[in-house]
């Protein structure tokens, strides 16, 4: 699963490969803990083990790619 977060002023996006092990119901509800309130920093750990937190009061967007696909942007032939 690939999670993409958005941080308030910032361009970018921050992109978080959690590889297939990650239960898409978990980030959720960590997600949904940060944004009301209850957590103050969202913790994700991705595939490789590293941890990586996002201050809860920086969120701009979430998204969830549960299937993990790559996103192509360009003018290759696929």
């Amino acid at each position: 699963m690939e999670v993409r977060i958005g941080v308030t002023y910032s361009a970018k996006e921050l992109s978080v490969d959690m590889g297939d092990t990650a239960a898409l119901d978990a980030v959720k509800s960590d997600v949904e803990a940060a944004l009301t309130g209850s957590a103050p920093v969202l913790w994700l750990i991705d595939k490789r083990g590293r941890v990586v937190g996002i201050a809860a009061e920086k969120l701009a967007y979430v998204e969830l790619d549960p299937t993990g696909d790559d996103r192509r942007v360009g003018f290759g032939i696929s």
